[in-house]
């Protein structure tokens, strides 16, 4: 009798794993399926971060190099073509769920207030890029950008309780110096066209951009968890729209109150490629910037602003060996040791966010394990016990 209890007990719990393991082969293929496209979904974002900002930043310099001075206007077509992304929007927005949502929406007042500090911060931003991209050569000015992951990562640890790991460290360390050692650079090439406080000035420029574009990311994340309190696909597009919308408005205030919107008809006449290049070059520069912002924003939405960050840091080296292609930059000692030293860092920065990931898919597997055992199947357990000791 004690033995036909136990053999019923067992069979009882071999009939229940079958089921589970069952259930769990159709969890697997469709996890399996959805991290295929969403994989898949990285990758093209990554893509158009990649190529949109190493086209528009070559259209920018080519905007320069033929007869361009107007700095506003390098800013407005950063910043002007945000109406792509509607297409994008409402295209996108049936295919992403609403995920992350803690808490009530924030109020009107909040959400504006976010958006037009956000918005006059980005417009500062894209100008201090304009000079920057004004006076360095393109490849100086790509290596130089390189800092903002780590300018991200600073304010990140001050504003989102990032952790500064010694790999993370070791990344700005590194970012740091090769943004330095262009410091030191001499440009035989531009020496006729930059005088040296021009070429400071561009570089101090640069820099600061760079530091205003990690900010910028940081108080987005921030935004995210203190006022807007969720960060849906929804959420995330709103953002990067009105955003843009107010810097564009800031960026139009400036070209007009700068009476550098007179200049523009005599710079289309004079213009070295004609008035139908000279128009043709503004209008693919806007586009291929919000071609980046899709990149980015995509990425934002399937990991995090830090992952799209570094992604924008890792599409910069293919910026300066363009322009040794096409503007015959040199590409001397000391910008080859920069361009090592930034991809050395960068990679310490994904290192990093490989084991982070690692971590934390470790520490899932094991609550899954934990819980994936019924209370049934314990009290089975007891049961089998207690029936072989009777």
């Amino acid at each position: 009798m004690n033995g036909d209890q136990e053999l019923q007990v067992i069979v009882q719990q071999g009939k229940e794993p079958n089921t589970t393991v069952q259930e769990e082969r159709n969890q697997t293929g469709v996890t399996h399926s959805k991290t295929y496209k969403r994989w898949l979904r990285v990758a093209v974002y990554t893509f158009f971060v990649i190529s949109g900002q190493s086209v528009a930043t070559i259209l920018g310099r080519i905007y320069y190099d033929n007869g361009g001075n107007s700095k506003w206007l390098a800013t407005v077509v950063q910043l002007v073509g945000f109406p792509v992304l509607l297409p994008y929007y409402l295209l996108s927005i049936k295919t992403h769920t609403t995920t992350n949502i803690d808490g009530k929406a924030a109020s009107l007042r909040n959400r504006v207030l976010v958006y037009v500090v956000l918005g006059v911060i980005v417009g500062a931003d894209c100008y201090l890029y304009s000079i920057g991209l004004l006076y360095l050569p393109v490849s100086t000015y790509s290596l130089i950008c390189a800092s903002q992951l780590a300018f991200n990562a600073f304010f990140s640890y001050f504003l989102n309780s990032q952790k500064l790991t010694p790999i993370i460290l070791n990344s700005l360390l590194l970012l740091t110096i090769s943004s330095t050692l262009l410091a030191f650079n001499n440009e035989d090439s531009n020496s006729q066209k930059v005088t040296k406080a021009q070429y400071v000035t561009s570089f101090l420029c640069t820099i600061g951009a760079s530091a205003g574009f990690g900010l910028v990311l940081s108080l987005q994340q921030l935004a995210f968890r203190r006022v807007l309190k969720r960060q849906t696909f929804t959420e995330v597009m709103d953002m990067i729209i009105y955003m843009s919308l107010v810097a564009s408005c800031v960026s139009l205030v400036g070209l007009f109150a700068s009476s550098e919107w007179k200049t523009l008809s005599s710079e289309m006449d004079n213009y070295k490629l004609g008035k139908v290049s000279y128009v043709m070059n503004l209008v693919w520069t806007a586009i291929t910037w919000q071609v980046f912002n899709i990149g980015g924003t995509g990425l934002i939405f399937e990991l995090s602003s830090l992952f799209s960050n570094a992604i924008s840091v890792l599409g910069l080296p293919v910026v300066p060996i363009m322009a040794v292609i096409i503007f015959r930059d040199k590409m001397n000692g000391l910008k080859v040791i920069s361009m090592i030293l930034a991809i050395w860092g960068f990679m310490s920065y994904v290192y990093q966010h490989y084991l982070d990931d690692k971590s934390l898919k470790r520490s899932v597997g094991i609550q899954r394990v934990e819980s994936s055992v019924p209370p049934e199947a314990e009290g089975s357990n007891v049961q089998k016990i207690e029936t072989s000791a009777s």
